[in-house]
């Protein structure tokens, strides 16, 4: 056991698209893959949903892996490992649901069981190690899940009504914590970040996942310690922090603005020094 400094090293992303039916999570999955690695050759979709990947075949060349019921963990993990077995630099899951709530998934499961809650201690571990397949694979792996309206039970005096909730993702309550980026689509395939590790999205307009998307998500995953030169002391982060107005930001982008544009960890310090300058009382550019 031994303590150390943190240190970044280059990472996998683990991205999450979760939207309704119609909500573009299979488009807008194999478009990320593209901009991830270039090459669809090297994509593969673990296909739950009948076929619906191959409606996409014109997109390229990527590779289907059809999975069907029963959709219990461990034939998503064998699923997994044939992708990984066979080279693929990205795995897309599409859907994770059904593991959750399909047929031979872990709701049916534990109801097989008897659906006591002391049967849950059998079929958590179960669940577990499909989460742990996704955390621990060498590939970059993007899943998708199905959103579906949520109901809450009011009660009225001697009456209970029922209201309607917010979206629900269809899986374990907490998945998407599991993960680097999760993205929420909405019926126009727009994307808002409800989670996200690498701030490369969170807190940022409404935008459509493309390809772009995915070459900003590859910037960030091969950035390693070797490329933080934002840290305070820097060269860099002296240079963000001596600007007080957004003219002067603006200004410092444009002199370097091939350089600023090629790294994320750039374009999030001058961000985040914008949000500074806009919550001072500092002269307005």
């Amino acid at each position: 056991m031994q303590l150390r400094k943190a240190t970044r090293k280059k990472a996998k992303i683990r991205l999450g698209l979760s939207a309704v039916s119609g909500g573009g999570k299979t488009y807008s999955a194999i478009l990320v893959a593209k901009g991830l690695i270039g090459d669809l050759s090297k994509v593969a979709i673990i296909d739950t949903e009948n076929g619906s990947a191959d409606l996409y075949a014109h997109l390229g060349d990527f590779n289907v892996l059809s999975l069907t019921a029963p959709f219990t963990p461990e034939r998503y993990i064998e699923a997994i490992k044939s992708c990984e077995k066979a080279g693929m630099e990205v795995i897309i899951i599409d859907s994770i649901s059904h593991e959750w709530d399909g047929k031979g998934g872990c709701l049916e499961i534990v109801e097989s069981l008897g659906g006591k809650y002391q049967d849950w201690a059998k079929v958590t571990p179960r669940h577990q190690a499909f989460i742990e397949a996704i955390l621990h694979s060498p590939s970059h792996i993007i899943t998708t899940v199905r959103r579906k309206q949520d109901y809450e039970m009011i009660k009225d005096g001697n009456k209970i009504r029922i209201e309607k909730g917010g979206l629900k993702e269809i899986t374990r309550e907490g998945f998407e914590y599991e993960l680097t980026i999760n993205l929420e689509l909405d019926t126009q395939h727009n994307a808002t970040a409800s989670k996200d590790r690498t701030q490369l999205f969170m807190g940022k307009p409404a935008f459509v996942p493309s390809e772009k998307t995915g070459e900003v998500i590859a910037a960030w995953c091969e950035l390693g310690e070797e490329d933080f030169n934002i840290k305070p002391g820097s060269e860099w982060y002296n240079k963000v922090d001596n600007c007080v107005t957004q003219k002067e930001l603006v200004e410092l982008y444009q002199k370097n603005k091939a350089e600023v544009d090629s790294n994320p960890l750039l374009q999030q310090l001058i961000s985040n020094r914008r949000n500074q300058i806009n919550g001072k009382t500092l002269s307005a550019a």
